[in-house]
């Protein structure tokens, strides 16, 4: 970590500012105790302090959990957590995970109000849309086993087969027994065209973008369409997509595109990343703490910069726009280089240690 990044903390540490709380922890190595940014305890000297991504980390390095903020207690320390995951451990033990809302509040002790507003604070999604979610999950985790299609269907609580057949043919853009298949029967058409990140790789099927992709060469640009989607069929595109490449090119050069569909798998929690990321105005930036609790997860910081990592469609889901709690530039799949020039291509200001200033 660099020094500004350290300074940032810092200065979080000494405003105890309760914003900064899951996005990392201190310890202090006179006492061997670690803590979050707003414990109240009093402050050791700054040569006394060691920050951590997370809590493993301060424990492997040695340091034990501090007794008066509890870094460790998450839930048990939030009502509201603690009621969401009370709900979730209700869903998860039923036959189906589809209790009425009146029955499952029962359960739980809580008004059918509270509960749905209390949940869908917390995690951006109603138990009824978190249970199907979770159905889906389960579905493409057994399917990925290669249980046969009529088996994964009902191991996964879903009470009939056209049930699973509609909403893993809106959520995954196949049929079950498709994505069984590693994709096999998908149509893939692409295109490779010059950008002002180097040579760029757009995927699409008729439904929307399912890959954006940069490199220097064409045929790595293919080669690695080939291993992300092995059985599927990939064809040179014929002109017919050619709105969405020139949609996405000039995303890439920072000037107005429309709305650009698009055909991806992604589990839940990524589909509330992802849907976060779009909505940053271009021009500004998000750390991945603010976009983890702008979609009810805070604490989930990691969580959120491995959505990004695996974002297939670059530029139409700006994950670029997600950077450090300091403000400074982290990892990105096509290089640092091409996240900056994308930034900077849209108006926002990078400073000195790769610190990002907002454009106003």
């Amino acid at each position: 970590m660099g020094r500004d990044a350290e300074a940032v903390r810092w200065s979080a540490v000494l405003r105890r500012d309760r914003r900064q709380d899951g996005e990392f922890v201190f310890g202090v190595t006179s006492t061997g105790i670690y803590c979050r940014p707003s414990c109240p305890a009093k402050r050791a000297r700054r040569d006394r302090v060691r920050f951590f991504e997370t809590t493993q980390a301060a424990e492997a390095a040695g340091f034990r959990e501090c007794r008066r903020c509890h870094p460790k207690a998450g839930a048990a320390g939030d009502p509201r957590r603690a009621l969401v995951e009370r709900v979730k451990q209700v869903l998860h033990a039923s036959d189906q995970g589809n209790l009425p809302l009146a029955r499952l509040a029962q359960q739980v002790g809580v008004s059918p109000w509270h509960l749905q507003r209390s949940f869908k604070q917390a995690t951006g999604l109603s138990p009824r849309q978190y249970a199907a979610a979770r159905r889906l999950e389960l579905l493409k985790l057994k399917l990925q086993e290669g249980k046969p299609v009529t088996e994964a269907i009902y191991d996964s609580g879903y009470g009939s087969n056209s049930r699973a057949y509609d909403e893993a043919r809106e959520r995954m853009g196949m049929t079950p027994a498709t994505y069984r298949k590693g994709g096999r029967g998908v149509r893939l058409a692409y295109a490779t065209v010059a950008s002002p990140l180097g040579r760029m790789l757009v995927a699409a099927t008729d439904k929307g973008v399912s890959a954006v992709y940069f490199g220097d060469k064409d045929s790595g640009l293919a080669e690695m369409l080939r291993r992300e989607y092995p059985d599927a069929e990939l064809v040179r595109d014929s002109g017919a997509h050619a709105d969405w490449v020139e949609a996405v090119a000039g995303r890439v050069k920072g000037g107005f595109a429309p709305d650009i569909p698009v055909d991806i798998q992604a589990t839940a929690f990524q589909w509330r990343v992802f849907q976060a990321l779009r909505e940053i105005p271009s021009g500004e930036t998000r750390s991945y703490g603010e976009i983890a609790r702008e979609i009810g997860t805070p604490g989930a910081a990691r969580a959120v910069g491995r959505a990004c990592a695996t974002n297939p469609v670059a530029i139409v889901i700006p994950c670029h726009r997600a950077v450090a709690g300091s403000g400074a530039l982290t990892g990105y799949r096509w290089g640092l280089e091409r996240k900056k020039k994308l930034l900077a291509r849209e108006g926002v200001t990078l400073s000195a240690g790769s610190a990002l200033a907002r454009a106003r």
